[in-house]
């Protein structure tokens, strides 16, 4: 008897029962539903939830492995254990088996966690409501670890997990009925809740908060912060670029994020109208700031000025901008609908996103809150562009009525 016949035997006993829709979920996920549609009209189609979901994920490998790199490479750097990887992005100093083995014991224990604790909520309130679980929580699950300090403790990101899938997600009735991304609501938990864990010098860099009371104490500033504070960006353009800068385990590599973007429209997983929107809103947030900075508006004696006098196109190269432009504004659940909507949508979130981070030196990435924000808005995007349909064919009936 196959794997498959042997499911399909033990579901029969567990039908009826409160393990039914744990059992179900681990039935799917190996395989296809047994259950297809017998009458009505319906669209029959190869896409479902989990192979969209599944193929958010692949779009995330290669950003997570290079995140298990980058760890162990900032790590050692910081040590000043090993130099500066130089030949561009196939440097042997930052391939290294040695960088991915201390990236590795830091990283995955983040993504198991991560995994186990989400999906254990949503497999209790899926028994206890007798639903089933869906596959949403795949791309939280991994979306969580890739926006987050890499030294945090791992108790402070189980109740933020667990505050996140219950407030964020299950309290409005599970994937696809909530009205903010859970990943970013488990990050914004950890910001207020945890904030001296989530910004400074100490937290992006492994063994940087072990040895802070030391004189030699390891920093990682990352290049956001060091704009914040005045200080000289010690990065190159091209460092910016691949990624070899402290940040977020998965938010460093613009190149990266960018052939995921790039994967996922060709796919036709993620929205391309959104990306280049909010791609747009943020230029053009940067040059309206470039523009102050350059014209004596603004002068270096603000606080601020020198994240306003960045080079426009910059922002996309650092923090987290381009990372939650791809994989999180395009979120099909907490995003506008509707084709006019995504272009205002994702303009007002890279507009936002900038300007939060500007005028917000103490915290200088703002991209959490724009789409948080923008989530909130929505549904009310939408409205006024269906209104505005609407509205707009009224008219045209008159005329012709006339």
């Amino acid at each position: 008897m196959g794997m498959k016949q042997t499911l399909n035997t033990l579901k029969k006993k567990y039908e009826g029962t409160k393990m039914q829709t744990t059992f179900n979920a681990l039935h799917t996920f190996l395989y296809t539903p047994n259950e297809t549609t017998s009458s009505g009209s319906h669209i029959r189609v190869v896409d479902d939830l989990k192979r969209t979901m599944n193929m958010v994920v692949l779009a995330m490998v290669p950003v997570l492995i290079f995140g298990i790199f980058n760890t162990g490479y900032q790590h050692f750097l910081a040590l000043g254990e090993i130099e500066k990887a130089s030949n561009g992005f196939f440097s042997a100093t930052f391939w290294s088996w040695q960088n991915f083995t201390e990236g590795a014991i830091a990283v995955l224990p983040l993504v198991i966690i991560s995994y186990v604790v989400g999906l254990g909520v949503e497999f209790i309130f899926a028994t206890i409501n007798n639903h089933e679980v869906e596959e949403g929580y795949l791309v939280t699950g991994m979306l969580v670890p890739l926006i987050v300090p890499i030294d945090i403790p791992i108790w402070m990101l189980i109740v933020a997990i667990i505050f996140g899938v219950v407030i964020g997600k299950e309290v409005f009735g599970g994937t696809g009925m909530n009205i903010l991304n859970p990943a970013l609501t488990i990050r914004a938990f950890l910001f207020f809740a945890y904030p001296t864990w989530m910004s400074g010098d100490k937290v992006w860099v492994l063994g940087a908060q072990e040895m802070s009371g030391q004189p030699d104490a390891i920093s990682g500033e990352t290049v956001l912060g060091m704009l914040a504070q005045g200080e000289d960006v010690s990065y190159s353009i091209m460092d910016m670029f691949y990624g070899f800068i402290p940040g977020s385990i998965g938010e460093t590599s613009t190149l990266l994020i960018l052939l995921a973007g790039l994967f996922l429209v060709f796919t036709k997983i993620a929205s391309w109208r959104i990306m280049v929107s909010a791609v747009a809103g943020s230029l053009l947030m940067g040059l309206i700031f470039n523009w102050f900075a350059s014209s004596g508006i603004i002068t270096s004696s603000n606080s601020f000025y020198d994240l306003m006098n960045t080079t426009y196109w910059h922002h996309l190269l650092i923090g987290g901008l381009a990372f939650g432009i791809v994989y999180m504004a395009t979120d099909p659940v907490t995003g506008s609908q509707t084709t006019k909507g995504k272009w205002i949508y994702g303009f007002l979130i890279g507009l936002l996103a900038v300007m939060i981070r500007v005028f917000n030196p103490a915290y200088p990435e703002g991209v959490m809150l724009a789409i948080l924000l923008m989530n909130v808005f929505a549904p009310t995007i939408d409205h006024y562009v269906v209104q505005g349909n609407v509205k707009r064919r009224m008219n045209r009936l008159k005329v012709k009525t006339n």
